[in-house]
C-alpha cells in the first residue's frame, strides 16, 4: 500500500514520503524493502537462534544549502484532534514571532501554514527550520516540481492535500530564491523548536475555546 502522510520508517528511521510504497514491520510502517529484510518479517524456527539481520543503510540526504547571511526561523504546527482546532507559530532568536490558528484544521495544514506565514513576514535570506519532514522534503527533494507537472496531483495520482497553502508557499519560495529549509527533530531539546511548539499548541487551545 502507499503512505498517505509523511512519516518515518520503523526499520531504518529515514523519511517515508506520501505516495511511497510501505508495508508493516511488526507494529510499525516501513519501506517495503526495509520490511522485507527486517527481523520482524523473518521469524526464526522453533529452537533456532534468531539471525542477526544485516543493517540496511540509506544514504543520508544533505541539508539544503543555506543562503549567505540567512536568518533562521523556527516554525511549527499543532492540532487538537486531526482534524480539529489547529495552531501555527514561527519565531526567530532575535525575538520576532507570530502565531495563529484555524478550526477545523489538521496538523499538516498547520505545519505548512507556519512556514508560509514565516516566509511572508520575513524579508532577506531565510532558513526555515521545521520538524515536519513533509514541509522540508517538499523543497529539499523538490516534490513540488512533480506536483505542478502533474497538475497538482501526487505520484499516487491523488490531489495534493492543502493545495491552497502549498501553492502560495511554493510560488513565494521560488520567486524569492533566497529561502531554504532544514529539518529538526521535534521534542529533542531544541529550545526554539520547543518555543514554537508551545505557541502553536496555545493557539490550538484558543481555537478550541479553551
Amino acid at each position: 500500500m502507499t503512505a498517505k502522510y509523511a512519516t518515518s520508517c520503523g526499520v531504518c528511521s529515514s523519511a517515508i514520503s506520501p505516495g511511497e510504497q510501505i508495508a508493516r514491520s511488526g507494529e510499525r510502517w516501513a519501506h517495503v524493502a526495509c520490511a522485507g529484510s527486517s527481523e520482524a518479517a523473518q521469524p526464526a524456527a522453533a529452537g533456532a537462534s534468531k539471525p542477526v539481520p544485516a543493517k540496511r543503510t540509506r544514504p543520508v540526504r544533505p541539508d539544503m544549502p543555506a543562503p549567505d547571511g540567512a536568518l533562521e526561523v523556527w516554525t511549527d504546527g499543532a492540532c487538537s484532534g486531526n482534524p480539529g482546532p489547529g495552531g501555527w507559530a514561527w519565531a526567530t532568536r532575535d525575538g520576532r514571532r507570530d502565531s495563529g490558528g484555524e478550526n477545523p484544521s489538521t496538523n499538516q495544514r498547520m505545519e505548512i501554514r507556519a512556514a508560509l506565514e514565516a516566509v511572508r513576514a520575513l524579508d532577506g535570506p531565510l532558513v526555515v527550520v521545521s520538524d515536519s519532514t513533509y514541509v522540508v522534503n517538499c523543497f529539499r527533494d523538490q516534490w513540488w516540481k512533480g506536483w505542478i507537472a502533474r497538475g497538482w496531483v501526487t505520484s499516487a495520482r491523488k490531489p495534493v492535500i492543502s493545495r491552497d497553502l502549498w501553492e502560495p508557499l511554493i510560488t513565494l519560495v521560488n520567486e524569492r530564491g533566497d529561502v531554504s529549509f532544514r529539518w529538526v527533530k521535534g521534542h529533542s531539546g531544541d529550545e526554539m523548536n520547543d518555543l514554537v511548539d508551545a505557541l502553536a499548541v496555545e493557539q490550538s487551545h484558543t481555537m478550541a475555546g479553551g
